[in-house]
């Protein structure tokens, strides 16, 4: 019988096999997390806006808040600031950065040609997002820091609802984030298709004004808005006065932005340039 022997061919397979390289989803993400932080240190822009006009803005809004007299309602002025700023860090480094990316990546065409190798769409979409995640994270904790030194914010009461509402923040910015690169056409259009998240959020989220300063019909209303109950989450980890069915609230409310906008994304998220 001719041919190569059948132990022979084994030990060719098990030759091949063992030459090539194994990959998981969470090396190929890190592998593209990677090469998106090069690209994120290389565009200015992008990282303005997604590392310095969070630090810049609760600065600015400090003596706004000051002038707010919000111990009326409780809160002083650190435990109105800190989850400001937590808020600032949501949507510009995290919300309006991403889109921003998402958008670029597209219209390069980098994310055509991701797709034609092993990554899943999910793990573009995730490795795009975590050095973005990742510095929204990381500017989190440098306030939580720069508060308690500068403005004698105290521990945290109940430091795992401020957990809770920073991942639930952070998850719900991907989320939108790729919803609304699904609807821009350029990185410059951008800054318009993000600026009705951002503006609803700085009025009616709690940034700006306490929504314990509003009347009780109107801060009912922008309690649905989604970034409201990551402000009150992270701000009840410090007061400790949410109950239990303020917290499930809450995360209901987070969810229920949450999960329609990861179903946009799976259904309508473009991956050709828009042109």
């Amino acid at each position: 019988m001719s041919g190569t022997p059948l132990k022979d061919r084994a030990t060719v397979t098990d030759g091949r096999a063992a030459g090539r390289t194994v990959t998981t989803p969470v090396s190929r993400m890190a592998a593209l997390a990677r090469a998106e932080l090069t690209l994120l240190g290389r565009s200015r822009s992008t990282l303005i806006t997604a590392v310095f006009m969070p630090l810049v803005l609760p600065v600015s809004l400090a003596p706004v808040i000051e002038d707010m007299n919000a111990e009326d309602s409780g809160l002083g002025v650190g435990e109105v600031l800190l989850p400001a700023a937590i808020g600032f860090s949501l949507l510009f480094g995290v919300y309006a950065a991403l889109s921003a990316i998402y958008t670029a990546r597209r219209e390069e065409l980098v994310l055509k040609r991701l797709r034609t190798g092993e990554l899943r769409d999910a793990e573009i979409l995730a490795g795009s997002a975590l050095p973005v995640l990742a510095t929204g994270l990381a500017q989190s904790l440098v306030l939580v820091a720069g508060a308690t030194v500068l403005l004698d914010v105290p521990a945290p009461v109940a430091p795992h609802l401020a957990v809770l509402g920073l991942l639930s923040g952070l998850v719900m910015c991907a989320a939108f984030a790729a919803v609304t690169a699904t609807v821009t056409r350029s990185v410059e259009s951008a800054q318009v298709t993000t600026a009705p998240m951002v503006l609803v959020s700085m009025i009616g989220s709690g940034l700006a004004v306490p929504l314990e300063l509003l009347p009780d019909r109107l801060a009912a209303v922008c309690e649905l808005l989604p970034l409201s109950p990551v402000i009150l989450l992270v701000r009840g980890g410090w007061t400790g006065d949410l109950s239990a069915y303020e917290v499930l609230r809450a995360l209901a409310i987070a969810l229920a932005w949450t999960l329609p906008a990861v179903f946009a994304v799976r259904r309508w998220f473009r991956w050709d340039p828009r042109r």
